[in-house]
């Protein structure tokens, strides 16, 4: 163990911290992780914008760029924009650049983190999409659906505390979710479960963007609220986003949250259209998983109230038929 030690230390990775002093007998060293020795770069892929992050040894998050501007799209543009965002990040870090050891991408739709395969973007290559993006980068490259990511760091971070089955709900552009099962993160066979937003719920000729109709998300997220929104202002609809642009085509999802927080009337009639419609999905998983906690998040959760009451008046209404 010693001789473990003393090569971590020779390498800078760990230090030796002192003498602890509150204990009886011979007092022990204490070695710890050195936090600058090392550092990760986490990258979440939105539909419009980018968030990457920069942690240390010791899990501190030194560095943040948020909201970099970004169109998510099926090609090798997109691909190489992306590339480029991460890149710049890390040469932005400058000495600590070359102590980056790894770098995880956080990205929408059906990925097998294991393979590093990504099945609903970037899918044109013949090899995996993390060795794509490592060859291009130069640093070990992994991949993983972002909803799951998004709910390891909700279980992780103190809001789970003893449940042992719990689901994370991401209430975005879409709709994704994370399952805890025995206090693991469940998978499935080839990494693709969680795709809540795709279950086929309603009985409409709305095409979603896997190709078939009627999934959840075709009426219950982010892009349904946005489809919304912009057909009732062109209809004529009342909004302080009315005039914002030449066109209503170009209001984004941001625009429709932050003028819900401003008590814009139609954004947060629409908001509760959507939440009650989710809350109705949400009552099937619980019969489902049957689970200890749910924790909504995602970009339409920030609106809380708004959100938060259609949602568990729908949960409660549906269960209420079935005695639950």
């Amino acid at each position: 163990m010693n001789e473990v030690i003393g090569e971590l230390m020779e390498t800078g990775l760990v230090k030796d911290y002192g003498k602890v002093t509150a204990v009886l007998g011979r007092r022990p060293n204490l070695y710890g992780l050195v936090p600058e020795s090392a550092f990760f770069v986490g990258v979440e892929v939105k539909t419009n914008c980018v968030n990457i992050g920069l942690a240390d040894f010791k899990n501190n998050l030194r560095k943040t760029s948020l909201a970099i501007p970004y169109r998510l799209q099926n090609n090798q543009e997109s691909l190489d924009a992306l590339c480029n965002i991460i890149s710049s990040f890390i040469k932005e870090q400058k000495k600590n650049a070359q102590k980056i050891m790894g770098i995880c991408v956080n990205l929408s739709g059906r990925i097998n983190f294991r393979s590093g395969y990504s099945y609903s973007f970037f899918n044109f290559n013949e090899e995996p999409l993390g060795s794509v993006i490592e060859k291009r980068l130069g640093i070990p490259t992994f991949l993983e659906n972002d909803s799951r990511a998004m709910a390891y760091g909700e279980f992780c971070s103190g809001v789970v505390t003893n449940e042992k089955n719990a689901l994370f709900i991401n209430f975005d552009y879409g709709i994704g979710l994370g399952v805890m099962l025995n206090g693991e993160l469940y998978y499935g066979k080839s990494g693709f479960a969680g795709e809540f937003g795709h279950i086929p719920f309603f009985q409409n000729e709305l095409i979603c963007h896997c190709g078939k109709k009627g999934c959840l998300e075709t009426e219950a997220s982010g892009k349904a609220l946005l489809e919304q929104f912009i057909l009732r202002i062109e209809a004529g609809a009342n909004s302080s986003l009315a005039h914002k642009y030449e066109s209503p085509r170009s209001i984004t999802l941001e625009d429709i949250l932050d003028a819900a927080a401003n008590d814009d009337t139609l954004a947060i009639e629409l908001i509760e259209e959507v939440g009650e419609k989710l809350g109705k999905g949400i009552a099937v998983l619980i019969n489902l998983y049957n689970p200890e906690l749910i924790i909504l998040g995602g970009s339409i959760a920030r609106t809380k109230d708004y959100v938060y009451y259609p949602v568990k008046s729908a949960i409660q209404k549906v269960l209420a038929q079935y005695g639950e």
